[in-house]
């Protein structure tokens, strides 16, 4: 299954994860520094799923869900978040913001491919 997959995330690190594992599971990857790059991005592709950090400069990942879901054509794609925090009060947050699933890093590869199947499949 060959998804379309949007990544926001201003670690280089876990941008390059992100593309090794997701690239070689046959998936298509863009990705973007922050929310604020990351709306840009979007604007040129109909992802399946977008992955999204929650701490980022210029646009954090609250602000880039809530932008995404104000779309019209990008109000259905799961989003998933991928970050550090596990506070339930910033997942309750970002689920108000729109974002269908919680990913806390370090992430594990098979998972997120199975993760990203599921939401997007």
């Amino acid at each position: 299954m060959s998804l379309t997959i949007l990544a926001v995330d201003d670690s280089r690190t876990i941008r390059d994860m992100l593309k090794l594992a997701l690239t070689e599971a046959g998936f298509t990857l863009h990705l973007a520094e922050d929310g604020v790059q990351g709306l840009e991005v979007l604007q040129g592709i109909s992802p399946d799923a977008i992955i999204s950090d929650i701490n980022m400069p210029r646009l954090d990942g609250f602000g880039f869900i809530e932008a995404v879901r104000g779309q019209d054509r990008h109000r259905a794609i799961p989003i998933l978040v991928l970050t550090t925090e596990n506070a339930p009060e910033l997942k309750a947050r970002a689920r108000a913001a729109g974002a269908t699933g919680w990913i806390v890093k370090p992430f594990d590869p098979p998972k997120l491919i199975k993760a990203l199947q599921m939401v997007a499949g």
